[in-house]
């Protein structure tokens, strides 16, 4: 819980533009990347902001195809919170926290376009490739939601498939040089701006995320050169005005122009 001292102080600073950290309200904090964390999955990584740490497996699996959906493969997001991370977590299964995480992670993912499903089909009707994109939070400072998002992107971008033994039907236990089927001109990642008292920020730090009205997590991709909303979801308790909405139409085409160019160099450069 948050002091009303603490609260009161951090309130003041935002008002002047300023954050405890030195950053500006926009700012995000120093990114970390670690690809090929793990043996096992067939992409792996983690991601720090600051104190916050993500870990993001992607495994492969042989599925069973939707009904409605016969000829795409299937894409599986888990997030997992646990006390490691913050004493505030607990263990045992998902709760509501998580499960809201790991769908607007998987939701920013699946609408954009970014996995082409089609190219995941095996045998129609029959037998497809599933994604299961496991996330695991280290260490929470704030902002789990943008990390998150953007350790999958890296994840997937670094996936390899595995080897397919069609005689068998089974998979085998290595590796090919195959990435995923992923549309790179779709890619789209997750900035969650934080309204605290009258000013947005991004990327807060866990103290600044408690005190917040609300969130709003958008993803966002490329058209053209401009902002394409892909998907939405706020958080919290405060209302949206008006007032609000207009400026984060502002501020989302702004920071699209000022990171897509940074975070897809993070997707990409070890890919």
């Amino acid at each position: 819980m948050i002091s009303n001292i603490q609260r009161k102080r951090i309130l003041e600073y935002l008002s002047e533009g300023k954050r405890f950290d030195g950053r500006g309200l926009l700012d995000l904090r120093d990114i970390e990347v670690s690809v090929g964390i793990s043996e096992n999955a067939e992409g792996s990584c983690s991601v720090k902001f600051g104190k916050t740490e993500v870990y993001v497996g992607v495994k492969l699996g042989l599925a069973t195809p939707y009904p409605d959906n016969p000829d795409e493969g299937s894409l599986s997001t888990t997030l997992e919170l646990g006390p490691m991370a913050d004493d505030n977590f607990d263990l045992g299964p998902p709760k509501i926290d998580a499960i809201e995480m790991a769908r607007v992670v998987d939701r920013g993912i699946r609408e954009s376009g970014f996995i082409d499903f089609k190219k995941l089909c095996i045998k129609e009707g029959e037998k497809v490739w599933q994604i299961s994109l496991d996330i695991y939070a280290i260490n929470n400072d704030g902002n789990l939601f943008d990390i998150a998002s953007l350790a999958s992107l890296i994840a997937l971008a670094n996936a390899k498939l595995p080897v397919y033994n069609e005689e068998k039907g089974k998979i085998e236990h290595e590796f090919t040089e195959d990435s995923l089927p992923l549309n790179k001109d779709l890619m789209s990642f997750n900035l969650t701006f934080y309204k605290i008292g009258d000013k947005f920020v991004l990327d807060p730090t866990r103290e600044e995320e408690e005190i917040a009205d609300y969130r709003l997590a958008i993803a966002i991709a490329d058209n053209k050169g401009e902002a394409r909303i892909t998907a939405m979801q706020k958080g919290k308790e405060g209302a949206i005005s008006m007032e609000d909405i207009e400026e984060l139409v502002k501020l989302v085409d702004e920071q699209y122009k000022k990171l897509f160019p940074k975070i897809s160099e993070l997707v990409w450069k070890k890919s």
